[in-house]
């Protein structure tokens, strides 16, 4: 079956840095575009980050110029490179990747991040 797991999440202070990455099995990696979103406590769930088979990106207008995507087909493995984060920043943070058969969507078990001082 189709597995995403995050790792990387983790307590750091305004303007700090953080990689998250999310490893995937189950999927012909290499084929599928791949997300990032981020869920604050009492918000919505938004969307972060993407990266397509080509490794086109793009990101949210909350991020940019902060976040980038990245993708190792050779491992499985999607990046979020975050900088300069901020409080606002403070979410778990869900990899997330579409069936190309059916209208599933796939999500991993999130990662905590927590910028604060």
């Amino acid at each position: 079956q189709v597995q995403l797991v995050e790792s990387g999440g983790g307590l750091v202070q305004p303007g700090g840095s953080l990689r998250l990455s999310c490893t995937t099995s189950g999927i012909i990696f290499a084929a599928y575009d791949l997300n990032w979103y981020r869920q604050a406590p009492g918000n919505q769930r938004d969307w972060v980050a993407r990266i397509d088979t080509r490794g086109m990106t793009s990101v949210g207008d909350s991020v940019k110029g902060r976040f980038a995507i990245s993708r190792d087909n050779a491992k499985n493995t999607v990046y979020l490179q975050m900088n300069n984060l901020k409080p606002e920043d403070t979410a778990v943070y869900y990899c997330n990747t579409k069936s190309l058969s059916h209208p599933i969507d796939y999500w991993g078990q999130g990662t905590q991040v927590t910028v604060s001082s």
